[in-house]
């Protein structure tokens, strides 16, 4: 049986920043402080760095499920994540989108999120916390995941 493993969308999967630079400034400045309330920022998001041929690759050795946060706020998020996930992962993520603001309700072996909030801090299995200095990118992320199913 393969380990479980979910892996976070926001600034993990898909470049947040990228988003919001596709946005007139007006639009930024009107939701300074709350940028994942604007409406339709997750369909304009690119994929971070490596992000996809890393899924790709990890979803041959992991059961993987994408947990994600949708701002409550802003009901296209949830259909714009959706579809995100359709567009750039296709079958390594087929029906394995799941939204929730408590990721520690889910079981499973690990989780690649870079934050802490929403119940990443509290998750049963282990929390690989993307963009911190022992995981910096992908590359470290696949070679240390690697490494726990030999």
């Amino acid at each position: 049986m393969k380990k479980i493993l979910y892996v976070d969308m926001d600034n993990v999967l898909v470049d947040f920043q990228s988003g919001v630079a596709r946005h007139p400034k007006e639009i930024v400045v009107k939701y300074e402080g709350r940028l994942d309330e604007i409406p339709g920022i997750f369909s304009q998001m690119e994929p971070v760095a490596h992000a996809i041929a890393s899924i790709n690759e990890l979803a041959s050795l992991f059961d993987i499920y994408v947990l994600s946060t949708s701002p409550w706020e802003n009901p296209t998020a949830w259909t714009d994540k959706l579809l995100w996930v359709k567009r750039h992962l296709g079958k390594s993520a087929y029906k394995r989108l799941i939204l929730t603001h408590h990721k520690n309700l889910n079981r499973g072996d690990f989780l690649v999120d870079d934050q802490t909030k929403n119940g990443a801090k509290d998750f049963e299995g282990e929390h690989i916390q993307f963009g911190s200095e022992k995981f910096p990118n992908w590359a470290t992320v696949v070679a240390y995941l690697r490494e726990r199913v030999a």
